[in-house]
């Protein structure tokens, strides 16, 4: 018996240890989607979750912890841009999730420091950490957190497009580095996620991710009409001036126009820093943004300085995490709505419920795989959070709760505005509309189709092209290449303002039927799929959108980059009835159809790819890449190990790196030329 219970036990450990190295794996995937790129997978509750179940077993085994653990890990390692040297440590701080835990931390403080002791319970706020360096009271660098310890990115210039980034401090002292939190209210990022929709772009999943990749976007324009914030909530090193408390260092900054955080309490005992802790999750639904938790630090500096950090923490200061709010209601329909782009979403209508402060009836489901993997049928009690306290989400369902009569939801396999059959997208998992001629997709598919990757027809703006489709002018893309038989009746009516501004679109409407090659043509039409670079791919392939109508699916299959569901996608859309028709009307109005031979002048850079970075000398990028198409080449927007050439000009950025470290040979525009001439 004895040697059963020691073989069951060593089965138990290995079972232990197995599950420690995956959530390992899984916490640094998770953490890498989150620092790195900007795309988180699972909420901040879960991966809280996952993670102390991690810091229970290392807790039990300390001799298991492995140098790739999170526990050991700041941030994560900065990949883009140009990289900058920690001054002073960006670290984290240590997670709590319980009364108990606050108190203890509280306690062991007051301990230390008896009756001196003070704290700070500050809101934490949900965005990216960025500090920033002052000499002589003018701004100098800008940097995120990067991996904490090391190194973190230069963000200088994007800084400076922010409202609440002081340039010149009043007061100034030799230097000073301040460390705060860039981030997004709700309305900014309400109105970005529009912006994006308008444009069939993708939207972002949350304000926190949406501020991190406007923080390191390479085109500062980007950043500024995107509207970020920020408050400062720390004074990481000075010289020339000393403070004694946190609170001094606040006064100072307000003193310089520095926007500090703006809910700080100041308390003395475990009861004052817990009812501080509460009335800031009381306030969470009435904030303009978004916070995950309240922190909790020691006031005086000195203080501080005694007890130092850890590895990753400073002993000094905690982060309570407010638990996500969860309801349960009733489902009472799954709606399902065709979107700008075409895409087709589900969404829940259930039973009203009070959620951080506001009434929530509805949240989308996504797709099909979403509603499989919950388990949805119509009648079902679910379970109801905010994501980032602002946007419902599905949670799971109270399965006990079903009725004898349940059934699992299947979505729709035609469009509900249309009744066209729908496709499933490029990833597989979304269904789309296809139809050109489908209402609920219309302006967006308009706005594609004029866009600058498009016909670029100059002037042709999406307030134009909402006021023509809703007054039904325009039903389809066609519709746009006859609306100057309308002209008198838009100028009575003032659609496109008054005559002068309503000749110059037609104008450039009719410039655009002229000249637009044919590739930019058929990236207009919307195929799934089939963007700038694929539309170029297959009219240098079949040399003009009638062959591709002829082409097989095998066909397809044979242009570069496209794979079984692309081919599937184009094949489906040139044999659909609707838009035959509609490539009949729009090759009748004289679009056109077939590549110009003068778009290929030599055969030189056949088969090479090239990736352009930096400011080319006499020659803008948009010519570069024409450059280089018409000579055979292929421009791709990245570096990889498959990049024959980087062409680099002045100022390059992060791609120079990146060619250096995968051996991509780097020219310059004079050497490109020379390439050419040698063919």
């Amino acid at each position: 018996m004895e040697q059963m219970d020691l073989f069951s036990g060593i089965l138990s450990n290995d079972a232990e240890r197995d599950e420690y190295l995956e959530l390992v794996k899984k916490l640094n995937h998770f953490a890498e989607l989150y620092y790195a790129k900007d795309e988180p997978e699972i909420s901040d509750f879960e991966y809280d979750s996952m993670n102390n179940r991690l810091k229970q077993i290392e807790k039990e085994h300390p001799d298991w912890i492995v140098p790739e653990s999170p526990s050991v890990r700041v941030g994560w390692k900065a990949e883009k841009g140009v990289l900058v040297k920690h001054n002073v440590p960006m670290l984290s701080l240590q997670d709590v999730f319980s009364k108990d835990e606050v108190d203890e931390f509280v306690n062991s403080m007051i301990e230390e420091f008896g009756g001196e002791a003070e704290f700070l319970v500050e809101t934490k706020i949900d965005g990216l950490s960025m500090a920033l360096r002052y000499e002589e009271g003018e701004l100098k660098l800008a940097v995120t957190r990067g991996d904490g310890i090391t190194e973190g990115e230069d963000v200088t210039m994007n800084a400076r497009q922010i409202p609440d980034v002081v340039l010149k401090m009043k007061d100034p002292v030799p230097y000073i580095e301040i460390r705060g939190e860039v981030y997004m209210t709700r309305k900014a990022f309400a109105d970005v996620n529009a912006k994006a929709e308008e444009e069939g772009k993708k939207t972002f999943a949350n304000p926190r991710n949406c501020a991190a990749g406007t923080l390191r976007q390479i085109d500062t324009r980007i950043t500024k009409e995107r509207g970020l914030s920020l408050f400062i909530f720390n004074v990481q090193e000075t010289r020339g001036v000393t403070f004694d408390t946190h609170l001094e260092g606040y006064e100072y900054l307000k003193r310089n126009n520095v926007k500090v955080i703006e809910n700080c309490f100041k308390c003395k005992t475990a009861d004052e820093v817990w009812a501080a802790i509460t009335k800031i999750g009381e306030m969470r639904g009435e904030l303009e943004y978004d916070i995950d938790g309240a922190v909790v630090k020691l006031n005086n500096l000195s203080e501080r300085s005694k007890l130092g950090n850890t590895i990753k923490f400073p002993r000094w200061a905690i982060a309570y995490k407010y638990p996500p709010e969860v309801k349960e209601t009733r489902l009472i329909d799954i709606e399902v709505n065709t979107g700008r782009t075409g895409r087709v979403t589900p969404v829940a209508i259930f039973e009203p419920i009070s959620l951080c402060g506001t009434m929530v009836s509805r949240a989308t489901l996504h797709n099909q795989d979403f509603i499989d993997q919950m388990g949805l049928g119509i009648g079902d009690t679910i379970l109801v959070y905010k994501s980032g306290e602002i946007i419902p989400k599905i949670k799971g369902v109270v399965a006990e709760k079903r009725q004898a009569d349940w059934h699992l939801y299947k979505m729709p396999d035609s469009c509900p505005v249309c009744g066209h059959k729908l496709v499933r997208d490029e990833g597989g998992v979304d269904l789309k509309c296809v139809n050109l001629m489908c209402p609920g997709t219309l302006v967006n598919r308009i706005v594609n189709f004029v866009s600058r990757d498009c016909m670029d027809i100059k002037g042709f703006g999406t307030e134009y092209i909402r006021k023509l489709t809703e007054d039904g002018y325009i039903k389809d893309i066609a519709d746009v290449f006859e609306l100057r038989a309308k002209r008198e009746e838009l100028i009575e009516k003032k659609i496109l303002g008054l005559e002068r501004n309503t000749d110059k679109l037609f104008a450039a409407i009719d410039d655009a039927k002229r000249d637009t090659p044919a590739d930019k043509v058929l990236a207009g039409l919307g195929i799934p799929g089939v963007g700038k670079a694929t539309a170029k791919e297959l009219i240098r392939t079949f040399s003009s959108i009638d062959a591709i109508e002829e082409a097989g699916k095998d066909d397809l299959l044979l242009v570069q980059d496209i794979g079984e569901i692309s081919a599937e996608a184009i094949y489906n859309f040139f044999h659909d009835e609707g838009n035959k028709a509609l490539l009949a009307r729009l090759k009748e109005l004289g679009l056109n159809f077939v590549r110009e031979e003068s778009e290929v002048q030599g055969t030189a850079l056949t088969g090479l790819t090239f990736c352009i970075t930096g400011t080319l000398d006499g020659m803008s990028r948009g010519d570069a890449e024409k450059l280089i198409e018409s000579n055979g080449g292929k421009p791709v927007s990245s570096v990889s190990k498959k990049t024959s050439y980087l062409l680099m000009g002045a100022d390059a950025g992060s791609k120079e790196r990146k060619a250096r470290e995968l051996g991509v040979p780097i020219i310059s525009l004079e050497e490109l030329k020379d390439m050419i001439t040698k063919g």
